[in-house]
């Protein structure tokens, strides 16, 4: 009998001692972690993650959706224009978004934050500014006059017009040829006028054989 006696003694000792044990890492982990805290890996409620930060509309930092649009138009051509807002009015946004990649060379996400804006924005064509028009804004300031006399001569079939001006060379002659070939009639006639003595009709006369 007492030789079954001290090994149950023993069992319950280290019974005891592993239950003492445990209940003291219990209370010293609550301990640790104080009233209010939260489980490890989990944030407090309504914390917002730093990727989720605020972007302004259009995706680029401090850029103003109608900035961004009149800028994407400014990169397009008179086609590409048409094209593009025709593919917006269709809803068709991936092959809008595609047409601007392949005309400005941007990246995708760009492309699709300009094609949004455009859409949000609408732009007007707005054609380039050439060095003519710049002068032709110029009122006060008169063209250069040359030391020679140049004559420009333009015919169609029967008819030929010459114009003699020492206003004109062969740079400003040919810059107006390009106007009247690209279909901007009026903007070639003021060009033309500007750069000579003739008047608007005589002007309009000239432009008129150049247009082909």
């Amino acid at each position: 009998m007492e030789a079954l006696l001290i090994p149950l003694v023993i069992l319950v000792l280290v019974g005891t001692g592993v239950l003492l044990v445990f209940r003291a890492m219990s209370t010293g982990r609550k301990a640790n972690r104080g009233p209010g805290s939260t489980l490890s890996g989990t944030a407090p409620s309504g914390a917002v993650p730093p990727e989720s930060a605020a972007r302004q509309p259009g995706g680029q930092p401090g850029r103003e959706p109608a900035e961004l649009a009149r800028s994407a138009a400014a990169k397009l051509d008179q086609e590409q224009h048409r094209l593009l807002y025709a593919l917006i009015a269709q809803g068709q946004a991936m092959a809008a978004i595609k047409l601007y990649l392949e005309a400005t060379g941007e990246g995708l996400r760009a492309s699709r934050d300009a094609v949004s804006a455009l859409a949000a924005h609408p732009q007007p064509f707005q054609p380039p500014a050439t060095p003519l028009d710049s002068e032709d804004g110029q009122d006060d300031d008169e063209p250069q006059r040359f030391p020679y006399r140049y004559r420009a001569i333009a015919s169609k079939g029967d008819v030929t017009r010459e114009v003699s001006s020492n206003m004109l060379n062969d740079e400003i002659y040919g810059r107006i040829r390009t106007l009247a070939r690209s279909g901007d009639t009026e903007g070639a006639v003021r060009a033309l006028t500007r750069h000579s003595d003739i008047s608007t009709k005589q002007a309009r006369e000239f432009i008129a054989l150049l247009d082909d």
